[in-house]
This record gives structure tokens, C-alpha cells and sequence, in this order.
């Protein structure tokens, strides 16, 4: 794989059509041998927000300037009262020149 760089920004976090929270990211991507891009990193949010979504599968994150990711927990628990999780990225990354070094 071959790193990319970064993205920060906020969103929303949603899960079919529902607006669950706002979020803060900081994703890292990464180019893979097939051509595409994948992403990791911290989602940031309220501590009880972050508790009630935590370990679901059917989420994803409207940026504000319009990309579509889903994301999914990589770690199998929270610790208490923290307010960042590190999600696995995929959906609508960026091409290779769009990401901050």
C-alpha cells in the first residue's frame, strides 16, 4: 500500500437517512495494489454519542464538503467517557492528489 495522506474536517454522522451526530475526523488514506483507496482513523464526537453508535455496521459520514464514507469500528470496545474511536475507512476517498502531506 501506498500512503496518501490525510483528511480533517467534520460531518455528519447517519445511518440510512437519519442524522445521528456531528463528528470531527482525521483519516489517513492509503492506495492499494488493486487501484483503489482505503482509509483509516480517529472519529471524534460527544462521549455518550459516540457510546450509542458504537459497534454498528450500517454507518457512514457526510462530510461537509460532500464525500459519502462508510465507516466501520475497528476496536472491539470503548473505553468510558472517551470521545474518539479509530473507524476503518471506505466509500467516496479522494484520488491520490486530493489528500494533505
Amino acid at each position: 500500500m501506498q500512503y496518501l495522506g490525510v483528511l480533517r474536517g467534520a460531518g455528519n454522522l447517519k445511518c440510512d437517512d437519519e442524522i445521528l451526530a456531528r463528528a470531527d475526523y482525521d483519516f489517513e488514506g492509503f492506495l492499494t495494489r488493486q487501484g483503489g483507496v482505503t482509509g483509516g482513523g480517529e472519529l471524534r464526537m460527544p462521549p455518550d454519542m459516540l457510546r450509542l453508535v458504537f459497534g454498528r455496521a450500517d454507518l457512514h459520514l457526510l462530510t461537509d464538503d460532500g464525500r459519502r464514507l462508510r465507516l466501520r469500528f475497528s476496536e472491539k470496545q470503548l473505553p468510558d467517557a472517551s470521545d474518539s474511536a479509530h473507524v476503518d475507512v471506505t466509500g467516496d476517498l479522494p484520488a491520490q492528489p486530493n489528500w494533505r502531506h
